[in-house]
């Protein structure tokens, strides 16, 4: 009897780390589906396969990498900050995969800069592509998990919730934090209704990974490559939180280092490392701040807004 292969879908999934979570998804057994905005003909690009970190590198180039190497891919445009084209590519993703077991939500938009020097154009379309496009691909996805009984992984590149983390960059961490707020809520949604096979987590570099983002900054200063990681680093860190029993992931905030240290017994990080031998200085605190609170035995009448509106209805 031959087995059903589990279908992931990963939004942002054109260069850097969201190609790679796909590239090795694939590689471990996944009908992957990719989705971004940019899209060109795959089999007119030259050198193939391009730099991963190259405008060159979209989801075509990704979906032609994974078939060729013996995979199975499909390549879906989309706007995430259109909610009815979100909704439309997860449908599709399911029409064309057959399923839908992983959602891995990597598509955002980055401007690290003072209040002051961050115009509200520039706050809008984070705000748009960050946290709304996370929830918009999370509500088109929750009724084909329902479907398959409960049974899945919601995986957002987003970081655990910390003061230091919105220094420098206020109208970013807005969203991003939003975007962990969501896992922390939608887990207890998860935890109440009894959903116990569906988990959703958080995963954030402990370490700067190269990327589109970080090409910039050592385009400038090649020294700076010896403090980044090769994105495989999250892809094995992802790979092992689906693989968890869910009760054991559902609603954490993740620092890909620590958990595949803490859970998966890795010691060695060296082979990480872009420049060989070097020691990538980690960004993130050694500790992050614990969020639960003590619980009133009471909580008094929780308000349900749609059952409210059924009943004035």
């Amino acid at each position: 009897m031959t087995s059903v292969k589990p279908v992931a879908l990963v939004v942002g999934a054109s260069r850097g780390i969201g190609r790679q979570i796909a590239i090795d998804l694939a590689k471990n057994g996944y009908k992957v589906v990719v989705a971004a905005k940019t899209t060109s003909n795959a089999y007119e690009t030259t050198p193939f396969p391009p730099d991963p970190n190259s405008s060159q590198s979209t989801i075509n180039t990704v979906e032609r990498e994974i078939k060729e190497a013996g995979g199975e891919a499909f390549a879906i445009p989309v706007d995430v900050r259109d909610v009815s084209e979100v909704e439309k590519m997860v449908q599709e993703a399911v029409r064309l995969a057959g399923r839908l077991d992983v959602l891995v939500y990597n598509s955002g938009a980055i401007w690290w800069s003072s209040v002051a020097n961050t115009p509200t154009k520039r706050f809008q379309l984070m705000q748009r592509m960050n946290p709304e496009g996370l929830y918009a691909s999370v509500q088109a996805a929750l009724p084909f998990f329902e479907k398959n009984e409960w049974k899945g992984r919601i995986v957002v590149v987003s970081p655990p919730i910390y003061s230091r983390f919105f220094r420098g960059k206020t109208a970013y961490a807005m969203g991003k934090v939003g975007m962990s707020v969501l896992t922390r809520g939608l887990a207890m949604d998860f935890v109440r209704q009894g959903a116990k096979d569906m988990a959703i987590t958080s995963i954030w570099p402990a370490v700067s990974i190269e990327s589109a983002a970080t090409e910039m900054t050592t385009r400038e200063d090649a020294s700076r490559k010896a403090d980044l990681r090769k994105p495989t680093i999250f892809s094995d860190a992802i790979l092992e939180i689906i693989k968890a029993p869910a009760e054991t992931v559902n609603g954490h905030l993740v620092l890909d280092e620590d958990f595949l240290r803490e859970r998966c017994g890795v010691s060695d990080f060296s082979k990480y490392a872009v420049v060989p031998g070097s020691q990538p200085r980690r960004i993130m605190p050694q500790e992050l701040p614990v969020l639960e609170v003590a619980e009133q035995d009471d909580e008094g009448t929780r308000m349900d807004s749609t059952t409210l509106r059924r009943a004035k209805l």
